[in-house]
């Protein structure tokens, strides 16, 4: 991997054989009029040291991930947590999650049927769900797991004004939420983790959104590039985490066309931002 290497990572907080952490891997390059993504491959972690060993590998890249990379100022202020992001996130990731699900099912529970978490600035506006939801889906633990792994590497997050000191960025991370640009193309599901629902209508849509990327349709600036086999392959993935991978690594290169990588100016470094998410 080298500079113009993009990659997109597909995060899960407890990876396996049956459900790895799912790594697109490919370059952004001009291509005639063309700005364009051209996918190498697509890698699968099977546990959270193997991620930890790719994280820390010296090559340079900018990663579209998909996990959050903090929680909401208002959750943090509330339960009187560090509020600087590096802080934060330190401990964050040593709280056991039985002390952290406290937390929120406390928030929770005082609060109104239909306005139940704390959301950040860019989670309304991506469609995502709260950072704080530790069930269906557990994207709290998906950040317990994960964000205090990819500090320990020396990245750089442009997003919390955060990287290491005295050197170029050679390790780019940005917060990535897939869903976000497969919604622009199709309305209805287009994965499941249930084999018993992965479903010809789902794999349709996948195959919708391939196509979208591929001809540049799909609301990102770069294009898809992919090989007839790879494209076979992240069309018949029911569980999507092939397609979702691909996604994360175009939404970090559309991102990187942007000045700021399109972050907002009063951009908060508590909460960060969602990479392709306009600011409105």
């Amino acid at each position: 991997m080298d500079q113009d290497t993009v990659i997109g990572i597909d995060f899960t907080s407890a990876p396996c054989r049956r459900k790895p952490i799912t790594i697109a891997i490919g370059r952004a390059e001009s291509a005639g009029r063309r700005f364009v993504y051209r996918l190498d491959e697509i890698q699968a972690l099977e546990s959270l040291d193997a991620f930890t060993g790719f994280l820390q590998a010296s090559q340079a890249w900018l990663g579209g991930f998909d996990l959050p990379f903090g929680q909401p100022r208002t959750l943090i202020e509330h339960e009187g947590w560090p509020p600087e992001w590096p802080a934060f996130v330190r401990f964050f990731c040593t709280q056991p999650r039985e002390l952290l699900r406290g937390a929120f099912k406390r928030w929770c529970d005082a609060r109104p049927a239909g306005d139940k978490f704390a959301w950040r600035k860019a989670d309304k506006p991506a469609g995502s769900s709260p950072a704080m939801r530790w069930t269906n889906p557990p994207v709290a633990w998906m950040m317990h797991a994960g964000i205090g792994r990819m500090i320990d590497a020396g990245l750089s997050f442009p997003a919390h004004r955060h990287g290491p000191r005295g050197g170029a960025c050679r390790r780019v991370a940005l917060e990535a939420y897939p869903a976000f640009t497969a919604r622009r193309v199709c309305s209805r599901s287009y994965k499941s983790d249930t084999p018993s629902k992965q479903t010809a209508d789902r794999r349709r849509q996948r195959a919708l959104i391939v196509a979208a990327l591929e001809h540049g349709t799909a609301g990102l600036a770069p294009a898809l590039v992919i090989t007839p086999s790879w494209r076979r392959r992240v069309v018949a993935d029911g569980s999507g985490d092939l397609l979702d991978a691909v996604i994360c690594a175009l939404q970090a290169a559309h991102a990187a066309t942007l000045p700021r990588y399109g972050l907002p100016r009063t951009l908060d470094p508590l909460e960060g931002w969602i990479a392709s998410v306009p600011v409105g």
